[in-house]
């Protein structure tokens, strides 16, 4: 893996990460903000404490733990990545209410064109911001973007500690169950 230095990072900031999608995905994986380390390589959810990569294939959604390197990769499964807010942040707190608020009605506009089965916005803090519902929690949500169902998954940081490799694959698991009953 390259290794940045604190100055490339700090460059990366405000860039834009190209989404990985197309027309009627299974599950379209929506993150909050691209970091600066996912901004400086171009892949999503590229930092390496990030556990979204093994938490993919320890759910069952990708047949081999991918690298974020072969992101694309994840079209072939019926998956794509989006996010709530487009540029690239140190740290999502840094992300003000008016930009996830702004960021949640651009990606029902971009769900309502791709027309996945699922979106799958990893981060409930994210998705109560988003889509102004402050009761929400991990799990299927009763919203729909046309005919799209949502489903709102833990978030992969490694610094989520309530939630492990583990029991946040089996919450990816119940997803992935549900998306292929759909």
């Amino acid at each position: 893996m390259t290794r940045f230095t604190a100055e490339e990072l700090e460059a990366a900031r405000d860039r834009l990460v190209p989404d990985v999608v197309a027309d009627g995905l299974h599950v379209l994986f929506c993150g909050i903000n691209p970091g600066l380390m996912t901004a400086a390589t171009g892949h999503h959810f590229a930092r390496p404490g990030n556990r979204f990569w093994p938490v993919l294939h320890l759910s069952g959604f990708t047949p081999r733990l991918l690298k974020p390197s072969e992101q694309e990769e994840l079209l072939s499964c019926g998956l794509g990545i989006t996010n709530v807010v487009a540029r690239a942040s140190a740290r999502a707190d840094e992300l003000s209410a008016q930009e996830y608020r702004d960021g949640g009605r651009l990606l029902a506009t971009k769900v309502a064109r791709l027309r996945p089965r699922w979106l799958a916005v990893v981060g409930v803090t994210a998705y109560r911001a988003a889509f102004d519902d402050r009761k929400a929690s991990v799990g299927p949500q009763e919203r729909m973007i046309g005919d799209t169902r949502v489903w709102v998954l833990p978030n992969p940081s490694g610094l989520n500690a309530h939630w492990t490799a583990q029991t946040m694959a089996e919450e990816y698991a119940r997803l992935r169950m549900a998306a292929e009953r759909a």
